[in-house]
């Protein structure tokens, strides 16, 4: 092996499996996947010298970190490594790409230059897809497999991935895009993985939901009910009510309204003002008073300047107005998330405890992301910064509200040569990049979704020990998205074992296009 990182038993077993079959590679972050990756390119480049390797990945900080992964670990002049961002203009790619060994890119550089015919993947022995849940519908993932089946001669898929998603469906589907023919899945527990890492110290931080706000969510939960009855009343709206199903019948009826449906046009409207009661609720109950603030105030906003029905309808509404009597008066007593006081305290304590620690917290919204970070960093010894997406658009006081990805890397490096000691980021801070390893993960809030949360736990207990802190408001969404994510997370282990036989036993499976 030419590589300087001796690889580990189980990413030996996993490599083994690779070399002779299309294989999906399920593995907790931080585990060592991208060896995999760089094993599989070595053996594949030995065995078809003329040919080339196709590494892609959904962001450019992670296609960069690919590279330079391989830069690490190869000898020099191993290869001709080159990357793809929409950065390099396509005649470029296309000229890059007739001597290049090894090629590293997001997906819709090569997805746009296949479609264009620049160059063809004939001559591609090895595709590897990292993030490859993201395998499903139109993502470019899927044209560039596509491709990849109908033109490659020596062809062999590698997918990569902390997690698949817990649906049976979806993993057939994914693995049906990759035409994957082996899934080697591992856990933090698994008897060959489990040697290699720390102890993970688990800690449920509880806070009551304060008397105060659930006042105000009963207004929201009477405006919601209300819009609910009069979807049902109209014929619009069957089974469950949730932020899933309400988002889907608003696709729907604006279709229908299209055909000038008055029916469709009214309960757009409705449907309209659910959503964002409900995004208002989910504020309120586990997020931040001043976050929840800014939100209504753009409600408020879009409705004086007549830009939306649906804003508009919800501000002459009583219970709407006397939420934000109710929220006007507890922003006038400082009043804030209890979550905000404890998430200082969690904070303070793990400085006390250690000095040099470093901690990673993880929220849903930008808006919370910069109020704990503001909180923290009146904290002795705490050097706190946010770490967030690039900013579409401008916030409620027209400022951009992200970072672009020159500054995410400027972010990142100062938290690896300690001049921040507390990373506060948002779902950006979940996926593959090479963050340092952390001494604590808090989660501010709850997530159903059991790929991030495997994401998020994966920043910590790699080289040494570490905590996972989750805070969860009482009586709240938050404790019901704690259940579910865990659930998700238990069935995710299930269903690799349902997909795995299938392909032992060769038996038809189905997709998600089977249930359209």
């Amino acid at each position: 092996m030419i590589l300087k990182t001796q690889p580990r038993d189980y990413q030996k077993t996993i490599f083994e499996t690779a070399i002779n079959k299309n294989t999906l590679v399920v593995l907790p972050t931080g585990v060592g996947k991208t060896l995999i990756s760089l094993m599989l390119s070595t053996e594949r480049l030995k065995k078809y010298p003329l040919e080339k390797i196709l590494i892609l990945a959904p962001t450019k900080p992670l296609v960069e970190q690919h590279i330079q992964s391989f830069k690490k670990e190869l000898p020099d002049l191993f290869a001709d490594l080159q990357l793809f961002t929409g950065a390099v203009p396509a005649k470029e790619r296309q000229k890059i790409w007739q001597t290049a060994e090894i090629i590293f890119s997001t997906p819709q550089c090569v997805a746009n230059d296949l479609k264009n015919y620049l160059y063809d993947l004939k001559n591609v022995s090895l595709l590897v897809i990292d993030e490859a849940h993201r395998c499903l519908k139109n993502y470019d993932y899927t044209t560039v497999a596509k491709f990849y089946k109908q033109q490659a001669q020596h062809p062999r898929t590698l997918g990569l991935t902390a997690s698949p998603g817990s649906e049976v469906a979806k993993v057939n589907q994914i693995c049906k895009h990759l035409e994957i023919e082996e899934v080697e899945s591992r856990t933090r527990d698994s008897p060959d993985v489990k040697p290699y890492l720390q102890e993970l110290e688990f800690e449920k931080v509880e806070v009551d939901f304060p008397k105060e706000f659930a006042e105000i969510q009963v207004l929201f939960q009477r405006i919601f009910n209300k819009k609910v009855s009069e979807l049902r009343n109209r014929k619009l709206l069957y089974g469950p009510a949730n932020k899933i199903s309400l988002l889907k019948l608003q696709r729907s009826l604006a279709k229908q309204a299209g055909s000038r449906n008055y029916n469709a046009m009214v309960g757009m409207s409705i449907c309209a003002q659910a959503i964002k009661i409900s995004h208002g609720s989910e504020l309120l109950e586990t997020q931040t008073l001043s976050g929840l603030n800014t939100y209504l105030e753009q409600i408020i906003k879009d409705a004086k300047a007549k830009k939306s029905k649906a804003a508009q309808n919800l501000f002459k509404s009583p219970d709407f107005q006397a939420a934000l009597v109710s929220l006007s008066l507890l922003l006038q007593q400082k009043r804030e998330h209890p979550k905000i006081e404890k998430i200082e305290e969690l904070v303070k304590d793990e400085f006390a405890e250690n000095k040099k620690t470093k901690i990673m917290i993880f929220t849903q919204f930008r808006e919370t992301a910069t109020s704990i970070s503001k909180k923290i960093n009146s904290i002795k010894n705490v050097r706190a910064k946010i770490f967030v997406g690039q900013a579409k658009k401008l916030n409620s006081k027209g400022e951009t509200s992200g970072l672009s990805q020159k500054e995410q890397k400027k972010v990142i490096e100062e938290f690896r040569e300690g001049k921040i000691n507390v990373l506060v980021a948002t779902s950006i801070g979940e996926e593959g990049l090479d963050i340092p390893e952390v001494s604590a993960v808090i989660f501010y809030e709850t997530i159903p979704s059991a790929i991030r949360k495997i994401q998020r736990t994966g920043r910590t207990a790699r080289l040494a020990p570490g905590k996972l802190i989750m805070l969860i408001t009482k009586k709240t969404r938050d404790e019901i998205y704690h259940y579910a994510s865990s659930a998700r997370e238990r069935k995710m282990h299930k269903t690799l074992q349902t997909v795995k036989e299938q392909m032992k036993n060769k038996i038809k499976v189905k997709t998600l296009e089977d249930f359209r």
